[in-house]
């Protein structure tokens, strides 16, 4: 089955100053995008998952990489190297959702002890270029858990996330 991506992120920022007889715009717009087709070399992937998940109070969760996501067809996805990841904590969430390193931690992005903090409503976003064919590669058994935390005890937590890659 094809996978075809686009990764997007936009930056619009419009600054005004009055000045003595003018007023002094400075608009800003930027995107940067990257689109994928089907297949696992450069500008392509082959492997999606989606979902969006509920964590309890104070509850993890290790995100296999490498054997363990099911995807929208019930198939097991073994990624071997992942081309865009996005992550995105729910507004109405009341505690952080800590995204990154865990127990065989899927190293290549967040290095093995690093994390994101996404407090509510706030999100991260990932991908590669369309050169490149590398992206970030996962190590089944040893480098392939994306580990994902409620930050607190009092609520749980919801978040959405979208990981796309290669099986080779």
């Amino acid at each position: 089955m094809p996978v075809i991506s686009d990764f997007s992120m936009t930056a619009s920022v419009a600054q005004t100053r009055a000045q003595d007889f003018t007023v002094t715009t400075d608009p800003l717009a930027r995107i940067w995008a990257t689109h994928l087709e089907s297949g696992t070399g450069a500008g392509q992937a082959d492997k999606a998952f989606h979902d969006q998940r509920t964590l309890a109070a104070s509850a993890t969760e290790d995100l296999d990489l490498a054997g363990s996501l099911v995807d929208v067809y019930g198939a097991t996805i073994t990624f071997a190297r992942i081309k865009g990841l996005f992550v995105v904590a729910a507004a109405a969430n009341t505690n952080n959702v800590i995204v990154g390193a865990g127990t065989n931690p899927w190293a290549t992005l967040f290095t093995a002890t690093g994390t994101v903090t996404l407090k509510p409503g706030a999100a991260c976003g990932f991908f590669a270029g369309s050169g490149d064919a590398v992206g970030w590669p996962v190590t089944a058994a040893t480098g392939d858990i994306l580990k994902i935390a409620n930050s607190a005890g009092s609520t749980s937590v919801t978040y959405d996330v979208v990981i796309v890659g290669c099986s080779a």
